[in-house]
């Protein structure tokens, strides 16, 4: 059960991940980047229209009694915390500064940042990622792909790869792990998928390291064996918590400081 009466501190943060399928939140220990209490889910809302969004969203921090400054991610562009795609949500996003919209429905500074990016910023400063230079590509499997590009730790913003085109379709339409759940794909079929949609990151990025998230993730055994890539592949460390860890992270590290905008630098 959740914990009430929670406000954040230099050493606790709070973070939202906004899903496809799911709205999730919990309290972040900002030392260790470990949660602080159980996660709190909502499923999202038919269509995932703006308003009733914001309602999840409001009611996942209220359910920790949350009073603090915090951090939420969005499946899709964000630029100064507006929306400026909405791949797999409601259109009527495009537009919408999210962060004013928070702010002004929990009284609390909010900061907004693409999911995929909240994921790999997480995962580059206590993941799979961390001390590893050169060009790492984090990709999240799920209703759609997210993926965040980071070079020597230094995150390249909105970088939306699950949008590259694959057999004449974007990947994400090919190669998301709910396209696998969707069409009842074996682990063998959709790792086929996947070795054609990395090789071709391969190809674009020359990286370093992939690190895959998402809730498949859990099960990186039954596929990442299957795929065949000259890039060293691994599961995240975080595994499906790293859009709120990042979130959190992010939130504690612009807000403590807004005179900075670190916003493309993993927190210190």
């Amino acid at each position: 059960m959740a914990t009430r009466g929670r406000e954040g501190t230099a050493k606790t943060g709070f973070g939202v991940d906004v899903g496809g399928s799911g709205i999730k939140g919990a309290p972040v220990d900002l030392l260790d980047g470990s949660l602080a209490d159980e996660r709190h889910r909502i499923e999202t809302p038919p269509g995932a229209r703006p308003d009733e969004v914001v309602e999840v969203i409001v009611a996942v921090l209220r359910s920790f009694g949350w009073t603090g400054p915090f951090g939420c991610t969005f499946p899709g562009i964000v630029r100064h915390g507006v929306i400026g795609s909405a791949a797999n949500v409601d259109d009527s996003w495009i537009g919408v500064d999210l962060a004013t919209r928070l702010s002004q429905a929990t009284g609390q500074p909010a900061v907004v940042v693409n999911d995929a990016d909240a994921a790999g910023l997480a995962e580059s400063h206590w993941g799979a990622a961390r001390h590893r230079e050169g060009v790492v590509l984090v990709t999240t499997l799920g209703t759609g792909i997210g993926t965040a590009l980071l070079v020597d730790g230094h995150l390249v913003p909105n970088t939306e790869l699950g949008h590259l085109e694959l057999d004449g379709k974007a990947a994400e339409r090919r190669a998301a792990s709910a396209v696998r759940e969707r069409k009842g794909l074996s682990w063998e079929e959709w790792a086929a998928r996947l070795q054609r949609y990395y090789e071709h990151l391969e190809f674009l990025f020359s990286p370093d390291l992939f690190v895959v998230g998402g809730g498949v993730s859990k099960k990186a055994e039954k596929f990442l064996p299957l795929l065949d890539l000259r890039t060293e592949i691994v599961p995240a460390g975080l595994l499906n918590e790293a859009g709120i860890v990042g979130a959190a992270a992010l939130a504690a590290d612009t807000l403590s400081a807004p005179h900075r905008r670190r916003t493309t630098e993993v927190p210190a």
